[in-house]
């Protein structure tokens, strides 16, 4: 039987909506405000008819939760969070939870977007809720209710994003596959991925499916299956600001790539043996090596220093005679070392001792070189 509701029932309507209204709003409303609120009530009399007294009692209990939480949690409890991208489109393995004030109905359990972008709730069943923000989720959601609720009060909020997946990989501090949670641009998505690693590569790729269009690059050019586009942006010029241009928005399913960078290796009598990055320029000079590795160990062999090279196009290497004294005093041309050579600075005394320093250089290096491969 549908009956009126009792004074102490409307009482807790304007407790409610003091309360409720103030968590969302950080202040006390006025008694305008506090009565829109009654409408929430009045679906319980509405629903009364199919409900009964009793279920009637368990809304009042659950809205009585609700209050406690509203009170507990403090503002934007009822209201979606603030961290959300008012333009993030909604799309699937999106996970939403949906509140809808006066029906016991919906739990507080998040609901994953399905493949085909629905989403399942009770009383209005499948709601197609991919391609939407979560205002016209929320006003969509407003008006399916509205069939069996009196001005019915819908609140929703993003609990995991799940569908705009980016993967960026190579010379980053955390590589893997990061959510883009709405636009993101290219340096925005390095900065998901805690930036660069010293060891980062002049130049940064991008790989972009056919269907989200191509790279907006001017290097940018179909790979040789058309099924991407692929495009390199310079490191120097990105980070250093002076080229806006290249700084451009990041699709859905992008791979970012930053290969590590080409570099040269000095070992034997150095101070600091080890691999030399080249970084923006593709070669450097020996003494410009030498320097990096901190200058000559405690008994070094300067005159006969070597360079090893691999021939191109094999896995056979050549030795490169170098004589660091003269290249030091003028005397002699500062010879350009290529990607992957090695300068060996070996050991004085014996040409036996240095002819195994000179093996156990090229071991060591080739060694940290296949390690390093990302």
């Amino acid at each position: 039987m549908d009956q009126a509701l009792s004074g102490e029932e409307y009482s807790f309507g304007i407790c409610f909506a003091e309360l409720g209204e103030s968590s969302r709003r950080g202040r006390r409303p006025c008694v305008l405000e506090r009565a829109a609120a009654l409408p929430f009530f009045e679906n319980f009399r509405r629903r009364r008819i199919c409900l009964g007294e009793r279920e009637v009692r368990g809304v009042v209990r659950y809205a009585t939760t609700v209050l406690f939480a509203c009170f507990c949690l403090g503002p934007g409890a009822l209201g979606a969070s603030s961290q959300e991208p008012a333009h993030y489109v909604l799309g699937p393995d999106d996970q939403v939870k949906v509140w809808a004030l006066g029906v016991e109905e919906i739990t507080d359990k998040p609901l994953r977007l399905d493949p085909a972008g629905d989403i399942d709730l009770p009383l209005i069943g499948k709601v197609h809720a991919g391609g939407l923000t979560v205002d016209q989720l929320k006003e969509t959601l407003t008006q399916s209710f509205s069939k069996d609720l009196l001005d019915p009060k819908i609140s929703v909020q993003i609990v995991e994003f799940g569908s705009q997946p980016v993967s960026v990989m190579g010379a980053v501090n955390k590589p893997g596959i990061h959510q883009l949670n709405g636009r993101k641009t290219l340096m925005e998505v390095l900065s998901l991925a805690e930036g660069l690693r010293q060891d980062a590569g002049p130049r940064i790729n991008i790989s972009r499916k056919v269907e989200y269009g191509p790279i907006p690059l001017t290097s940018a050019k179909p790979d040789p299956t058309g099924q991407f586009s692929v495009a390199e942006v310079p490191v120097k010029a990105l980070m250093a600001g002076v080229s806006p241009a290249d700084n451009i928005l990041i699709s859905p399913h992008d791979v970012v790539t930053v290969p590590v960078a080409e570099s040269v290796f000095v070992m034997g009598q150095v101070k600091k043996p080890g691999e030399v990055a080249l970084k923006e320029n593709p070669s450097i000079s020996v003494l410009q090596a030498l320097a990096s590795a901190e200058g000559y160990g405690e008994a070094p062999s300067p005159t006969n220093a070597r360079i090893i090279r691999l021939v191109p196009g094999t896995s056979d290497r050549k030795e490169i005679p170098v004589d660091l004294t003269k290249i030091q005093s003028g005397k002699a041309e500062d010879i350009a070392m290529r990607a992957n050579d090695i300068l060996v600075v070996p050991p004085s005394g014996p040409k036996r001792a240095a002819t195994r320093a000179i093996e156990a250089a090229i071991q060591t290096a080739t060694g940290v070189a296949i390690w390093r491969r990302p």
